[in-house]
């Protein structure tokens, strides 16, 4: 298991994006999902169902809830994930004790618009901070190397069973709006982690492709593609070239962030292309 990228960590994107994703989870939640009855889907729906259940500080449970998932993430994704996905977490819980946030509007279409637009925002930046705030698509990651089913298939069961659960705690009606803010929250962090499917392919050009070939391979257990090419055709020195391996793998959307990072420590003028 390779060492914490304590540097990643705490760059100033990173934090940035954790910062702000946080604030913006923080205000869908308590100035338009809970105190309206409208649920998320993922962990953030077990806790809200949670925290109305038993009316106890929805913190708790989502520190409860989580903290399996950072466990099987710090297993299967490696440390420098699980560190950052719980700073993430941990500054979701403080932030919902301790951000005073009035009830924006009790417009239940307005509900299922800004606050899965701002969950889906506040998730989105989360992850492309190098972290997450609901640890499950951890899971659902690991279980379908290990089930068989696809992430989707696995996704969509849980979350039938929490709008379920929620039709039953809250009524249809808060259902049905429950399941537009989770879609509507869904496509927006999908357009701001760049519109990224569940896997996506990763080109990377660098003077250290071997080396970026031994990362990819030993170090996230990915299988790679290698094309032959050149690098160099720069405007300001057009005739230097060089051959070069040009290198493509397959990863999820969790892990681009921290092998781009690896890459970037090994190169820090690697050359990246997203599909």
């Amino acid at each position: 298991m390779k060492d914490i990228h304590w540097k990643s960590i705490f760059s100033p994107a990173s934090i940035l994006y954790t910062v702000i994703g946080v604030l913006c989870a923080t205000l869908a939640l308590k100035g338009f999902m809970i105190p309206n009855h409208f649920l998320d889907g993922g962990v953030t729906g077990f806790s809200i169902l949670a925290h109305e259940a038993f009316h106890i500080n929805i913190g708790l449970f989502l520190f409860l809830f989580n903290l399996p998932f950072v466990i099987i993430g710090y297993k299967t994704m490696g440390k420098t994930f699980a560190v950052q996905a719980l700073i993430a977490i941990i500054l979701l819980i403080i932030a919902m004790q301790f951000v005073v946030i009035p009830t924006v509007t009790n417009d239940k279409i307005l509900i299922a618009v800004f606050g899965g637009l701002l969950m889906g925002l506040g998730i989105g930046l989360v992850i492309k901070g190098g972290g997450v705030i609901d640890g499950f698509e951890i899971v659902a990651h690991y279980t379908n190397k290990k089930s068989g089913f696809s992430t989707t298939e696995i996704v969509l069961l849980t979350n039938t069973i929490i709008f379920l659960l929620a039709a039953f705690s809250f009524g249809i009606e808060a259902a049905m709006y429950s399941i537009l803010t989770y879609f509507t929250a869904v496509q927006t962090s999908d357009y701001v982690v760049d519109g990224f499917e569940e896997y996506t392919a990763l080109t990377i050009i660098s003077k250290e492709h071997e080396q970026v070939k031994s990362i990819i391979v030993k170090d996230f257990n990915k299988a790679i593609s290698v094309y032959k090419g050149e690098r160099g055709y720069l405007p300001n020195s057009f005739d230097v070239k060089s051959d070069t391996d040009i290198v493509m793998t397959i990863v999820t959307r969790l892990e681009i962030h921290r092998l781009k990072e690896a890459i970037s420590v090994l190169d820090p003028n690697a050359f990246f292309y997203v599909q």
